[in-house]
């Protein structure tokens, strides 16, 4: 029976692949000559040789060769096979040499970025200072800070541009790992740890500890004695009556706060 277009075009969908992508085909990586499934599995494998020289990891933009996992067939890079026909991945992106055949995340090439993102185009915009794209509920509801989203996560070190995880934009602008910052809140840890500011509203926190300040007395010859405190979310300087428990701004009320100078004697 003769086979129609379609049908070798989706011959072996979803059926090929690896732990990163279902895809049809695997890459020859530029940088060694070697086949791997994916530029993560030719990254991980790299990143365990015992000679650090020789590690490195692959540059999407460079493959030029792929082999069609269907028929083994080595050829440049495009969408369907020269030989058997097959669509070597449903989302192909020719800029990043990029194949998938689970579409149901949404894949979509930004300019801006440079390379793929999933979640669906119309979900997200690039914000230009930050320099990435976010969330569509981001868009003139956040601090933008420049090129915030390359760098790497504060607390696992992974670099957050391409990471395969899912990121958080938090309160004072800064990114990191949505499982590091649940992590993070999880282990009562409430500032971020780049620039200390609060990341959650603590307003039941500070009223908190008004209550344990004012039912906590101070000895005599530190109860007047003063300190200049930086505030960690507003960046304010001024001076406030020392306490063991806490020193509270006097601009935004937050106890998240540090001494920058000794108590003054009174």
């Amino acid at each position: 029976m003769e086979v129609s277009a379609k049908e070798r075009l989706d011959f072996g969908n979803m059926g090929y692949g690896c732990k990163h992508y279902r895809r049809r085909c695997k890459i020859r990586a530029p940088c060694c000559n070697e086949i791997y499934q994916c530029r993560h599995c030719h990254n991980e494998a790299t990143s365990m040789l015992s000679n650090p020289f020789d590690r490195h990891e692959l540059v999407r933009y460079d493959v030029k060769q792929v082999v069609c996992s269907v028929c083994d067939t080595e050829q440049p890079v495009a969408q369907v096979c020269t030989n058997c026909g097959v669509n070597m991945g449903e989302y192909f992106c020719e800029v990043c040499k990029f194949y998938d055949d689970d579409t149901e995340k949404g894949q979509f090439h930004c300019d801006d970025c440079g390379i793929c993102r999933v979640g669906g185009r119309e979900n997200y915009f690039h914000c230009k200072k930050c320099g990435s794209c976010y969330s569509v509920s981001l868009c003139d509801n956040h601090l933008c800070v420049e090129n915030s989203m390359r760098h790497h996560c504060p607390i696992c070190y992974e670099y957050l541009f391409d990471s395969l995880k899912d990121t958080i934009v938090m309160k004072c602008g800064h990114t990191m790992h949505c499982e590091c910052y649940e992590e993070m809140i999880k282990r009562n840890k409430y500032c971020c740890p780049i620039c200390s500011k609060s990341v959650i509203d603590m307003s039941r926190t500070w009223k908190r500890i008004d209550e344990e300040i004012e039912a906590t007395v101070m000895p005599e010859d530190y109860r007047y004695q003063k300190v200049w405190i930086l505030c960690n979310d507003c960046n304010d300087t001024t001076e406030a009556y020392f306490h063991i428990i806490g020193q509270k701004c006097s601009h935004c009320r937050s106890y998240n706060t540090r001494s920058i100078a000794p108590p003054v004697p009174q």
